[in-house]
């Protein structure tokens, strides 16, 4: 995979795919422990968006993925993140991009969306009320404490909440970097967003039985113009359900989900 070095000097991942020149990126940022290939091109939204002709990049999140990995906190949280993305739009000369995140990626790109113009359409995905209501992930849901835990420990059988469970058995299989994944932990997105700045047509995507997504309906509202769908699925599912991508991909074409 490509790399760029950010201005902090971490690494940074990427993946383009080819299509047609005459129409604006899209870039694609996945959610917490995942990465471009794992979030974006197994359940198939890459390729549904190449079919039509777009040009796709996804990026690898620093402590994710092919990424540098640091253990330092300073180096993470999702304002940092956002300014990744811009700088990939820069290394990638993108006049105007099509921004796609979820979960963690869909706070990254609220972030990117507030303070880079050349967020053209966006599509945020497996968040809800809590961005509104705390400035990112729900923390109600998985208690920073808990995941921090699930992460470090040693002692996997130690770990007593089932969500910070779930997002260990994740890392596990995806082969993350525990240490590293911790750090953004730490550093976690918890302030105010000015959502009501965003002039981007929006989509917010949630699924039906998401707890991490819930009242979605709240976030949609605070987004001026925006469109709200709900698809089936949990969390970790819904990004794999067919309904999301294709709202996805017609919204990006369209400027409509179907």
């Amino acid at each position: 995979m490509p790399t760029f070095t950010a201005d902090d000097g971490v690494e940074i991942a990427y993946e383009v795919w080819d299509g047609d020149p005459g129409q604006p990126l899209v870039l694609l940022h996945h959610g917490f422990i995942a990465n471009g290939h794992v979030n974006w091109v197994a359940p198939g939204v890459v390729a549904a968006l190449t079919a039509t002709g777009r040009r796709v990049a996804a990026i690898d999140a620093r402590g994710h993925g092919a990424s540098g990995k640091p253990h330092d906190p300073a180096f993470y949280g999702e304002s940092r993140m956002a300014r990744d993305v811009s700088a990939l739009a820069d290394v990638l000369g993108e006049p105007l991009y099509d921004l796609a995140g979820y979960s963690m990626g869909a706070i990254v790109s609220l972030l990117t969306a507030v303070s880079d113009s050349r967020v053209r359409r966006l599509v945020i995905g497996g968040i809800g009320a809590g961005v509104v209501e705390l400035g990112g992930v729900d923390t109600r849901v998985v208690r920073r404490d808990a995941l921090r835990h699930a992460l470090t420990t040693e002692h996997p059988a130690t770990i007593a909440d089932p969500s910070a469970a779930a997002f260990r058995a994740f890392v596990e299989a995806v082969g993350g970097d525990r240490t590293a994944l911790a750090a953004q932990v730490a550093a976690a997105h918890d302030r105010p967003i000015p959502l009501g700045e965003i002039t981007a047509p929006t989509l917010v995507l949630a699924g039906e039985r998401d707890n991490l997504a819930t009242r979605p309906e709240v976030l949609a509202a605070a987004i001026p113009g925006s469109v709200l769908r709900m698809v089936p699925g949990d969390h970790l599912g819904a990004v794999r359900e067919p309904a999301l991508t294709r709202a996805l991909v017609s919204f990006l074409n369209t400027g409509a989900p179907v």
